[in-house]
């Protein structure tokens, strides 16, 4: 039988839904009926729209889609004034302010606190500049991501940003591919550092030369949710980049056909790749959904890649000043867990029109890039004082940090992140010394199993969970560590279980401790994880109360908002009508 998922999507889906949220929003938050709540918020994802937690009804998530990271001139003005007109929620983030911009892991934009009433504007206005929020969520095809500096990079064989560009016109928004059994996410890389990050994506294109020509082998099945990571298979198909449209066609017409709309659990290629193998997937696609031969694979580049492998050599991201091919600069720039105040994000808009091209790009990294800055610009840039904040040179334990929404925002999370994860990399920053030779070390923060954060390809990996303390339940966090993509990409190995949360920066010190006190010669912090067990790694990790304060302890799950002065349920002001206000109780 299908999932009451798919009965909902039978009845409505795809691009239809817009007129009912439009609908919606005309008359207000009352008119969705209670009874269809769920699905009404399922069909909204499609149109980028999650609905908030558990105390913030009628308030929403808006995610806009930016293929390959890539916001055009004229568009992050744009971002930043819907950001501050419309993102502003009945409190302010004592960290972040009052409204801003989370860039994703995804390299896509996040908004919160978003109203029904404001997104025939917000919807006006996105689009007026070549924005959308169409398929940025739901069961279809995601935003398509890739190296960030596409088109511009020195280390590029294929220029993927036409083909990521390709894909994006031809399959958002095609009816044929609008209802999926769950999301279908597309990485595609032309350099030799690997920054696409294939390897957890269902579907991913990456660099390799056939014949002479270059052009992109094929890979299938990764993802990391539901405690079930997965590395995508080789398939043993090379694809040229003119037809890398069709190659993507037919595997998402195979997913469409073949993936499981009975079990939302078990409806990702990865299951399906569990049970058919490389060798069933690529005669499948061959006989029922290419109509040209498909190629062997190729010679591919990925004993060259750099991206997120903890080398400590090459690019590990794409923070700091680095030359384009064509002679002008880019500048990295570090978000700490990827939060820009609204204000900032418009200067930046200004400064990247005053410096550069006016183009900036997001990675996967949760960072920010400003394209195209001539050398002789590059010193003034970079002492504007905005970039104190974002600096291009920042801390290791600033550039490496990652976090998810959390408790903030999303029913999902078990945890708070995003202040916590800030607390966590300025405490260590002024309190823990890595190594001299590693200047990359990654730490990311999950709130859930979901895995938003990526934390299974990190460092030290951190995921959310719930344990005692002197008696009291406070929040927690499992420890993996030395998880990468690169050439021999492997996940973490999880090695503490419910840590809490305010021993965690104790145990990440004692670990670099240990690790420098046990490294031999230039061991890198991922091989002295990779050539030790699990007992011993667990020894060295030493959870500890330090001076480190976490005022996040107490169950954040349980309030409507983690940082309000009352946060217990009863103190929510929502559901909201359009101006904000509460709307009248049914008592």
């Amino acid at each position: 039988m299908p999932s009451k998922v798919e009965k909902w999507k039978d009845e409505v889906y795809g691009n239809e839904i817009r007129e009912h949220l439009m609908e919606f929003a005309e008359k207000g938050w009352d008119a969705i009926p209670e009874d269809e709540h769920d699905a009404w918020f399922e069909r909204f994802k499609w149109w980028g729209l999650y609905h908030q937690r558990s105390g913030q009804e009628s308030y929403f998530m808006m995610r806009i889609g930016t293929p390959n990271g890539v916001i055009k001139p004229g568009q992050l003005e744009v971002i930043g004034e819907v950001a501050k007109e419309y993102a502003t929620g009945p409190v302010d983030n004592p960290e972040f302010g009052e409204a801003y911009c989370d860039w994703t892991t995804r390299q896509s934009i996040q908004l919160h606190w978003i109203k029904l009433e404001d997104i025939p504007e917000i919807f006006e206005k996105l689009e007026a500049v070549g924005l959308g929020t169409q398929q940025a969520c739901g069961d279809s095809w995601r935003n398509i991501v890739g190296c960030p500096v596409a088109g511009k990079d020195k280390h590029e064989h294929v220029d993927a940003w036409p083909v990521a560009e390709d894909l994006h016109e031809t399959f958002k928004g095609n009816d044929d591919y609008a209802n999926l059994p769950r999301k279908w996410k597309v990485a595609i890389a032309g350099c030799d550092e690997g920054c696409g990050q294939g390897d957890i994506n269902d579907l991913a294109f990456e660099p390799a030369e056939k014949d002479g020509e270059l052009g992109f082998n094929v890979r299938i099945g990764g993802g990391l949710s539901r405690k079930e990571p997965r590395l995508a298979r080789d398939i043993d198909v090379w694809v040229p980049p003119e037809q890398a449209a069709d190659v993507a066609h037919g595997m998402s017409a195979l997913f469409r056909e073949y993936g499981d709309r009975e079990d939302r659990f078990n409806a990702r290629i990865k299951f399906l790749m569990d049970e058919w193998g490389p060798e069933k997937m690529r005669s499948v696609l061959q006989e029922e959904f290419v109509e040209f031969e498909l190629p062997t694979a190729g010679e591919d580049m990925r004993d060259q890649y750099s991206y997120n492998t903890g080398s400590q050599d090459g690019h590990n991201d794409h923070v700091g000043i680095h030359e384009q091919k064509d002679g002008n600069y880019y500048v990295g720039l570090n978000v700490l867990v990827g939060r820009m105040g609204a204000d900032d994000v418009l200067e930046l808009a200004e400064l990247a029109d005053e410096y550069g091209s006016g183009e900036v790009r997001l990675t996967q990294r949760q960072n920010i890039i400003v394209t195209d800055v001539p050398e002789e610009n590059l010193d003034e840039f970079t002492s504007e004082p905005l970039l104190e904040n974002y600096s291009p040179d920042p801390s290791p334990f600033m550039r490496g940090s990652i976090a998810c929404t959390g408790t903030e925002y999303c029913s999902l999370s078990i945890v708070e992140t995003k202040n916590r994860q800030v607390r966590y990399a300025r405490w260590l920053k002024d309190n823990v010394e890595l190594p001299e030779d590693h200047k990359d070390f990654h730490i990311h923060l999950s709130g859930c199993t979901a895995s938003c954060a990526q934390p299974q390809i990190a460092d030290v990996s951190l995921r959310g969970m719930k344990t005692r303390k002197d008696g009291e339940p406070v929040e927690a966090l499992d420890i993996g560590l030395g998880g990468g993509l690169g050439d021999d990409p492997r996940f973490a190995d999880w090695v503490e279980m419910r840590v809490p949360a305010d021993e965690v920066p104790g145990a990440i010190k004692n670990l670099v401790n240990n690790f420098k006190d046990a490294r031999e010669g230039g061991e890198t912090f991922r091989d002295f994880v990779e050539d030790r067990d699990e007992e011993t790694l667990a020894e060295m990790v030493e959870p500890e109360e330090t001076d480190y304060h976490d005022p996040y302890m107490h169950n954040t799950k349980m309030t409507w908002y983690p940082y309000a002065e009352d946060d217990d349920m009863q103190s929510s002001p929502a559901p909201t009508d359009g101006a904000g206000e509460p709307l009248p109780s049914d008592d």
